[in-house]
């Protein structure tokens, strides 16, 4: 997916790499020069992976994410036609004087796009998503907004993250432009999204909070899931904690070496096999845990519908109902 493909190239497009990683600590202060040298590290093993779609928000590092993604770009002529950059909008972070909110409101999302496009050094979005759902937006006013930013050519696409089938109808009703994404935390670890298909008419379902639907909506409307938390946060490559994670850990491990790939590998496989058209977020910074991503980014996922579910239910711990 180059930057003017947005929705065209899924199966090139299979992971996307999260920046929230890059730009030193979430402390507000500067960033230097060690901190542009390791996101381009980061970069460099991303492209090296197969992996052309960045993900960024404004608030990550306090801004500083996109300000060293924009000085690797800076660095690299002909970097940013070769690829698809993806940012955010939506919450602002707390301090000492205030708690941190979520806004939406439609002079806010002008004023943060551009000053992502200022610290990101281009001159347009390919993709805008909303970081999540503002209980106060105006939707008609937000809808005008978002128009307005495609027509001033700054964002080429939009969608949204954290919300629900019944939040994206009622948006996209008021937009000019089809949605084209939903980021939401899905993985191995976080299962809510596939089990509330299955928990229906049973005890366990009044504990799942998933929005029930919103996979289906999303399929049926040709709006690409992303999966942010995909490698969950290493419990199954690195710091298992409980049984089911050490069984899981041993499993993944298993299958990793009949498969001739990596643990990281089978994992998004998990979550790209699944027919909803899940696209994986890996967040790392660590340019070798990127590369272990790659037969993910570049091959068919290759688990049986068996493997499939053995995974889910050693990672559940308990058997399906």
């Amino acid at each position: 997916m180059t930057s003017e493909g947005v929705g065209k190239s899924e199966d090139k497009d299979r992971v996307l790499y999260g920046c929230m990683g890059l730009g030193g600590s979430w402390e507000p202060g500067p960033y230097g020069p060690a901190d542009i040298d390791a996101a381009e590290a980061a970069v460099e093993a991303a492209l090296d992976s197969g992996i052309t779609v960045f993900d960024h928000a404004d608030i990550y590092r306090h801004g500083k994410s996109e300000a060293v993604f924009g000085e690797v770009l800076a660095r690299t002529p002909g970097l940013r036609a070769r690829i698809t950059l993806q940012t955010k909008c939506g919450i602002r972070l707390g301090d000492a004087s205030r708690p941190g909110l979520y806004d939406l409101r439609a002079e806010t999302v002008t004023r943060r796009v551009e000053e992502s496009l200022t610290r990101l050094r281009t001159d347009v979005v390919d993709v805008l998503l909303l970081h999540r759902p503002d209980p106060l937006a105006d939707v008609d006013a937000l809808a005008e907004a978002l128009d307005s930013l495609h027509r001033q050519g700054l964002v080429r696409h939009f969608g949204v993250s954290n919300t629900g089938a019944a939040q994206i109808a009622h948006l996209q009703a008021r937009l000019a432009r089809p949605l084209v994404a939903n980021q939401l935390e899905m993985s191995l670890y976080q299962r809510d999204w596939v089990e509330a298909g299955v928990l229906v008419n049973t005890p366990a379902a009044a504990a799942n909070g998933f929005p029930y639907g919103t996979l289906e909506h999303c399929r049926d409307h040709g709006i690409r899931l992303q999966a942010w938390g995909a490698l969950a946060q290493g419990r199954f490559t690195g710091r298992q904690q409980t049984p089911a994670e050490r069984a899981t850990a041993d499993l993944l491990a298993e299958l990793a070496r009949r498969k001739g790939t990596t643990p990281e590998t089978v994992l998004l496989w998990w979550l790209i096999r699944h027919p909803s058209r899940i696209a994986p977020v890996i967040g790392t910074a660590r340019p070798d845990r990127i590369r272990a991503c790659r037969d993910a980014a570049v091959r068919e996922p290759d688990l049986t519908h068996e493997e499939w579910y053995e995974l889910w239910v050693t990672a559940r711990g308990v058997p399906l109902p």
